[in-house]
Order: C-alpha cells, then sequence, then structure tokens
C-alpha cells in the first residue's frame, strides 16, 4: 500500500478535480488529515489500512481531551471519512474505521443580526463626501441587499452587475453561479461609486474588480472586515461587527418580513434548506419578544 502523503496528494487531486471544491476547502481538508497522520505517527500505525475502529474512537477521545469545539471535532472527523470513502472507493482499504464513530452534537447557536434600527445608524455613520466613504456605502447597501458572502463580495468585477435590470451574478462556493437582485438604495450607492470613488481610488491601475483598496488594488476579505471595523468605531456601536452578520441580517429581515423559506434560501446561495432554516430559529424569538412586549396580557 501507497503512503499516507501519496493517498493524500491523490484525495487532494479528487477533491480538486471531481467534487469541485475551492482552495480553502481543499487546504482545511489537509490541516486535518495531517493532523490525523501525525495521531497515528504517535501510536506507531504504520498504513491507513491498519487503522481500526478502536484507534477511531481513541483519536475522537484525544480531541475532546485537547479541548477542541464540538464544530472542529465534528469537522476533522467528517474530513477523516471521506478520505476513507475515497480510499474504499479506489480500494486502497477494505474498510472505514471512522464510519461508525458517534459525532459530538453540535452546539446550537443562533445567528448574530442587527435590527434594523442599528442598521441605520452605521448607513448614517458613512461620510460618502470621500472615494473611501463612497465605496464603504457601495459595499454595505450591496451585501446588506444581496446577503452575498464576503468572499464573493471581494469576487465581483464590474461585469457581473447588471445596472439596467439591478441584478447581480454571484460567484458562490464551488464554482457554483446565481443571480442575486438588488434594490433602489443599493443601485444608487453602487452609481455613484462606480463613476467617482472607483475611479478616484484606481488612479493608474486597471482591473475589472468592483471593490479597490487605497492603493487602487482590488480589496481582499481582510480589507472588508477592517472596513466594517471602522464602521463600528464610526458609529459609536458597543456590538462587534464581523461581515457576515450582514448576511445574517439580510436574511432575518427577509424571513422577518413574510419572504418564503425557499426563495431565501435560493437568494443565500444555500445547496441545502437545513443551513436557511437556522434563520426561522432568528425569527421565532423576534416574534416571541414583540409579542411578550405588546399583547396586553403576555
Amino acid at each position: 500500500m501507497e503512503n499516507g502523503k501519496q493517498l493524500l496528494q491523490e484525495f487532494v487531486e479528487y477533491l480538486q478535480l471531481e467534487k469541485n471544491y475551492s482552495q480553502l476547502t481543499v487546504d482545511s481538508y489537509s490541516r486535518d488529515l495531517l493532523s490525523f497522520f501525525m495521531f497515528m505517527n504517535e501510536q506507531m500505525i504504520p498504513t491507513l489500512d491498519q487503522v481500526t475502529h478502536q484507534d477511531a474512537r481513541l483519536y475522537l477521545t484525544k480531541l475532546y481531551e485537547e479541548g477542541y469545539a464540538k464544530k472542529s471535532i465534528s469537522r476533522r472527523i467528517s474530513s477523516i471519512r471521506s478520505l476513507y470513502k475515497f480510499l474504499l472507493r479506489e480500494s486502497y482499504v477494505q474498510a472505514n474505521p471512522f464510519a461508525h464513530v458517534s459525532m459530538p452534537k453540535k452546539e446550537k447557536k443562533l445567528p448574530e443580526f442587527f435590527y434594523e434600527e442599528e442598521l441605520q445608524s452605521l448607513f448614517e455613520s458613512i461620510d460618502t463626501s470621500t472615494p473611501a466613504g463612497q465605496r464603504n456605502m457601495a459595499i454595505l447597501e450591496l451585501m446588506y441587499a444581496t446577503g452575498i458572502r464576503v468572499s464573493e463580495c471581494v469576487q465581483i468585477q464590474l461585469g457581473d452587475l447588471d445596472s439596467q435590470l439591478s441584478i447581480l451574478l454571484v460567484k458562490g462556493k464551488g464554482k457554483k453561479e446565481r443571480y442575486v437582485p438588488y434594490g433602489k438604495l443599493a443601485k444608487k450607492a453602487l452609481h455613484v461609486y462606480i463613476e467617482d470613488g472607483r475611479k478616484k481610488l484606481l488612479g493608474k491601475h486597471e482591473h475589472p474588480f468592483l471593490f479597490v483598496n487605497q492603493r487602487g488594488m482590488p480589496l481582499t476579505a481582510r480589507g472588508i472586515r477592517y472596513i466594517f471595523d471602522e464602521m463600528i468605531r464610526n458609529a459609536g456601536e458597543m456590538k462587534h461587527l464581523h461581515p457576515h452578520m450582514i448576511r445574517h441580517s439580510f436574511a432575518t429581515h427577509m424571513l422577518n418580513n413574510g419572504a418564503d423559506l425557499r426563495s431565501v434560501q435560493e437568494l443565500l446561495g444555500h445547496s441545502s434548506i437545513s443551513s436557511t432554516q437556522e434563520y426561522t430559529h432568528v425569527t421565532k424569538e423576534h416574534l416571541k419578544k414583540t409579542y411578550l412586549a405588546h399583547h396586553p396580557r403576555a
């Protein structure tokens, strides 16, 4: 049997070519599996076909003892299971020792979001008299209007915007594409930024990316996080803001205002309805608070 690193390389190629996973996802799988290979070395298990169900349970116990979060443990076990499914398919092993290992129950954590009035104070805090301010307003308006991820936002090119129809082509996870509409306020902010702020920020540079930094280069995900930190400081909000909260706010506000779950799933680009359903817990909390605050006999 080939050694672990050779098999890992084959598995990585399978994830990239057959599963069409993004480089971020592939890197995450690789890290998880290299960690498991270290465990195999510690236990003096020479090859992957010699790992037993007892070894798998021991590895799980080790992760618990080292204080890993349940979500991290589930991800690692899932990565190893996927590797063994691949090895079984290719006849490198005869069994999957992780097939019946109990996955830890996920901790239910409701998505953090902004109330509409909190978001309004963010919009009002942006100074749109500067090129950077025009860009920041366009980012906030577009992310709230469409619910796109930060990774999707930084990939947007000018050709992805249809300003006539107010529709954005989004390049999502696993190279899946979807069209998402945006409203008149986002359209106005984008027009101001593209016609004025972007040209000034771009300077002598030329590239098709929509959002640019102060040096005229394409904006990164880290750059967007920095911009959102600045927004919070300028708005005088005590709440911590990460850009994903805008996506959560988009989904929560859509459902609160009567949108159906399937439509929100499609707009968010979720492959499974279960990912979208987590927002219904948030909207139920919102309904309960509204009920308790306003019903005379609550």
